[in-house]
């Protein structure tokens, strides 16, 4: 028999004399991941950083100074600035595409979300960051306001991009599928980065501006189809670009808030990779592999939009003829780009049933094929409805299958492995520059519209690189006989 007080006969006295179960050893803590990155930026010339990704950063440049002087005059950009433009400081940069001047942070906001409201930006396919947003907006505000040569302006473009893709890197696809829109979240640490290059922060400076960015991730993916999207590389950049000034004043933050085990990639993901962040740096370099868009839309959908427009050329397809276009795609696909009957123009960048429409029947799918006009065109909306999508495990993000059937009752199929703009299916320099026209096309004029494009494939000749900012806005009179012809 027990004796008084003992637990003899409880179930947990077996498990009492049991040996203990070994304790797990605990991972060493991470250290130093955002002081290793912020020595790097800061550590960086322009002679570092070699001549293919010199030459990336400029068709960067390029496709990101196209989108957002073609999208200056959209809706979302005016009630922006309607919004703002009572409330900004005085005139330090320029509105792209337009006459208007505000304050540095307040042009950051609009020339940012201007870039993005096409959805024709740049592309990180490995984690669907459009940086050139969130990093480039910045960083010509502060070119135009301060004496900054081509050379120093691109490279701190590059530490800004490179800086955006490997904190995506990190935590990607984690961090998204949860819901976050990964180009305001990391894009945020790249604008602070490329920021605070171009405003010669000191090591520990650069690291508190790190952390004042990592301090502010915006974006939600539930904004898709609105404006909403394009605010969030447009508040990215205006954040990034904050951080950085404060920090230029000594204004402090954690020393490692992107490692920490409350700091970012902790507190945004369950995925934390930061061998993605530190290492390599200098070697390999992430800014290689950024894309383009050849459609202005969401770039899930562009294998579907490249099979449909191969298919459109190769056979003369009639649209009438049409009876059904079968699609099967990745999960993603139809996560992203659902919306079986989008009301309006930005919610048919996010139709894959749109999208494969509008590429039968005109043979491309530019900003005008995603315009409010289109997604309500009767001959639109009745083969829109002809589309459907399913699921296909076999395929993979970047693939696409499709499969027209006509009247006659052919099926004609197309099977795309790597869509255009790829990293292995790339648009060319040309291409790039005829995107450019055609964007900017009715907002410069011609020749400003070809100098803009010569001075951006040499800017590290520039001896100031806001002059790019000029080139690519108006002055007020050109302005006022824009909206006279409107």
């Amino acid at each position: 028999m027990a004796a008084a007080g003992s637990l003899a006969g409880w179930p947990g006295e077996a498990l009492a004399q049991e040996p203990a179960a070994p304790v797990q050893a605990q991972p060493a803590p991470v250290k130093d991941v955002t002081r290793k990155l912020a020595r790097f930026i800061v550590a960086a010339k322009p002679g570092d950083v070699p001549a293919p990704v010199r030459k990336e950063a400029t068709r960067t440049l390029l496709n990101w100074l196209g989108v957002a002087v073609g999208a200056s005059r959209h809706t979302t950009v005016d009630r922006a600035i309607a919004a703002v433009a009572p409330f900004a400081g005085p005139a330090q940069a320029s509105v792209l595409g337009r006459a208007e001047r505000f304050d540095i942070q307040t042009v950051t906001l609009i020339n940012a979300i201007s870039s993005h409201v096409f959805d024709f930006d740049d592309t990180h396919l490995k984690t669907i960051i459009h940086a050139s947003g969130p990093v480039i907006s910045p960083s010509l505000a502060l070119a135009e306001y301060l004496p900054i040569s081509g050379q120093d302006f691109l490279c701190a473009l590059v530490m800004g991009i490179e800086t955006a893709f490997r904190v995506g890197n990190a935590v990607y696809p984690n961090h998204y599928d949860v819901g976050w829109h990964i180009t305001g979240t990391a894009g945020v640490i790249g604008a602070a980065a490329a920021a605070g290059k171009l405003l010669g922060l000191t090591e520990q400076q650069m690291v508190w501006a790190l952390g004042l960015a990592a301090s502010q991730p915006v974006g939600l993916r539930e904004s898709f189809g609105s404006m909403n999207k394009s605010f969030n590389p447009g508040r990215a950049g205006q954040n990034g670009l904050l951080a950085a000034l404060l920090a230029a004043r000594d204004f402090t933050s954690s020393d490692g808030m992107l490692e920490a085990k409350r700091g970012w990639a902790n507190t945004v993901s369950t995925k934390q990779d930061y061998a993605q962040i530190t290492e390599g740096l200098g070697q390999v370099w992430e800014t290689r592999l950024n894309t383009y868009k050849p459609f202005a839309c969401g770039i899930v959908i562009h294998p579907i939009i490249d099979a449909c427009i191969q298919l459109r050329n190769e056979y003369k397809i009639d649209p009438e003829q049409v009876r059904a276009i079968n699609l099967k795609v990745h999960p993603l696909v139809l996560e992203l780009t659902g919306k079986k009957t989008p009301r309006e123009g930005l919610e048919g960048k996010f139709s894959v049933y749109h999208a494969a429409a509008v590429a039968v029947i005109f043979g491309k799918a530019g900003e005008r094929q995603f315009s409010d006009g289109a997604v309500r065109d009767p001959k639109v909306v009745a083969l829109r409805d002809k589309v459907t999508a399913v699921v296909d495990p076999a395929v993979k993000e970047a693939q696409a299958d499709v499969t027209i059937v006509l009247a006659d009752g052919r099926e004609l199929h197309k099977f795309i492995p790597q869509a255009v703009g790829s990293v292995e299916n790339p648009m060319s320099d040309a291409a790039l520059e005829a995107k450019t026209r055609d964007l900017v096309q009715g907002i410069l004029p011609e020749a400003q519209s070809r100098r803009l494009i010569e001075s951006c494939w040499k800017v590290e000749a520039l001896p100031r690189a806001g002059e790019l900012a000029t080139i690519a806005s108006l002055a007020p009179q050109a302005a006022k006989a824009h909206a006279q012809k409107k």
